[in-house]
């Protein structure tokens, strides 16, 4: 039994290497497919990781107050855009102070700038450090931890103290080769013992979260002055059966503030992190759905190929079937060399298409810095179906082969 399925493997590759270009062709035209559907998958799914991990930076069971909604509706040329008035320094004091919904902390916070330059003895950054104005409990709601030192207590940002926590890349940039905690940095001219340092987040979209410094809001509001500065709001809740409650009692709070009547719209958005992550994953699916779709339609193509070349295969072995069946070869040994020379013509285009395609979603998330991870499920996706059409364009030509009269085929030249 064994013998017989290595002999017709070595018969199949026989019948490739006679047919060369045609055979190479066929396995480009499988490997343009599953290259199409691996790469896409990838990269897909790299924007999928790297989206997700950034917006749940946001923390659990927490949603946001800003300016605008995430979404903003289409309008027609006539119809003009609403815009909605900043997030203002007055706006967050009095939330903060009028806010009282049980088990819930509120941060407030604002960049004052995305190009400072921070020096530490006679070393200093690039201009392309992020400076926030924080409270006590931004890096919680974050989502952000502390691998070395401690975060702001409500004494260092009611003291408004001259201390700040800052990202893992501005250690590596100034502060390497000593222990970051008590190191005295400068700002703006303006001096900040370090208190902190942020656990890696690495970056977005070309946004890097590590190179930044938090310092208390007070201190941020005399270095940054800056008119209409728009303001960040977050609340937590502690329990996430509270949310929906802690969300609609928010949303009165900050009405009240902004002085609305019961029959105006809110001018203002609310953003949960849970909504977000479901947002980006109906745009990645459809994605996913246009990745297969393509990758099917060049399949298609591929399958229709081996198909032709099979045929055109059989026809040219014609006499061989004939000499073959006259020696007492069996319908299904012939069927089933035809059929092992479709499943390595394409097994073949769907080793080389995995291949390509895991490259070019690397080379496609390394370029856009997305998060990369190994497309498995694509990868197993396009082993399968590479088979599958291996053995749909396969069938047809392998049951001709198998049903040639001896005869005939004898006659044939």
């Amino acid at each position: 039994m064994f013998s017989l399925f290595r002999e017709n493997i070595r018969i199949a590759l026989n019948s490739i290497r006679t047919q060369l270009l045609r055979t190479i062709l066929t396995v480009l035209i499988i490997a343009i497919g599953i290259t199409a559907l691996v790469g896409i998958l990838s990269a897909v799914s790299a924007l999928e990781n790297t989206i997700s991990s950034d917006f749940s930076s946001m923390g659990a069971n927490t949603f946001n107050i800003q300016r605008y909604e995430f979404t903003t509706q289409r309008q027609s040329g006539k119809e003009v855009q609403k815009v909605n008035p900043i997030i203002s320094y007055r706006d967050v004091k009095e939330f903060e102070e009028k806010y009282q919904f049980p088990y819930t902390k509120v941060s407030v916070s604002f960049a004052g700038t995305q190009t400072a330059e921070v020096k530490y003895e006679n070393r200093k950054t690039d201009p392309e450090v992020t400076v926030l104005g924080v409270n006590e409990n931004f890096i919680q709601n974050s989502g952000l931890e502390i691998s070395e030192g401690r975060e702001f207590n409500v004494f260092d940002i009611d003291n408004s103290s001259n201390l700040c926590v800052i990202g893992s890349d501005l250690v590596k940039a100034i502060l390497d080769d000593v222990n970051p905690i008590g190191q005295t940095i400068s700002v703006r001219g303006a001096k900040f013992k370090v208190i902190g340092v942020l656990k890696s987040k690495g970056s977005t979209f070309g946004n890097n979260q590590d190179l930044r410094v938090m310092i208390p809001i007070q201190k941020a509001r005399t270095l940054f002055t800056s008119p209409n500065i728009n303001y960040s709001l977050s609340v937590k809740t502690d329990k996430k059966d509270m949310l929906e409650g802690a969300q609609d009692d928010a949303i009165l709070t900050f009405r009240n503030i902004r002085a609305l009547n019961p029959i105006e719209e809110n001018d203002f958005g609310i953003e949960r992190s849970d909504d977000l992550l479901n947002r980006i994953g109906s745009i990645t699916d459809y994605l996913y759905i246009a990745a297969w779709v393509i990758s099917m339609v060049t399949i298609l193509g591929s399958s229709i190929a081996l198909m032709n070349i099979l045929f055109v295969s059989v026809t040219e072995r014609t006499r061989e079937i004939g000499v073959r069946k006259a020696l007492g070869a069996k319908k299904k040994t012939i069927a089933t060399q035809f059929f092992m020379e479709a499943i390595i013509i394409g097994q073949l285009g769907g080793i080389i298409g995995i291949v390509l395609g895991v490259l070019i979603g690397y080379a496609v998330s390394a370029a856009a810095d997305f998060e990369f991870s190994t497309p498995w499920l694509a990868m197993f996706s396009a082993f399968t179906i590479a088979f599958i059409v291996a053995v749909v364009a396969g069938l047809l030509p392998a049951v001709k082969a198998a049903k040639l009269d001896p005869v005939e085929s004898l006659r044939y030249e």
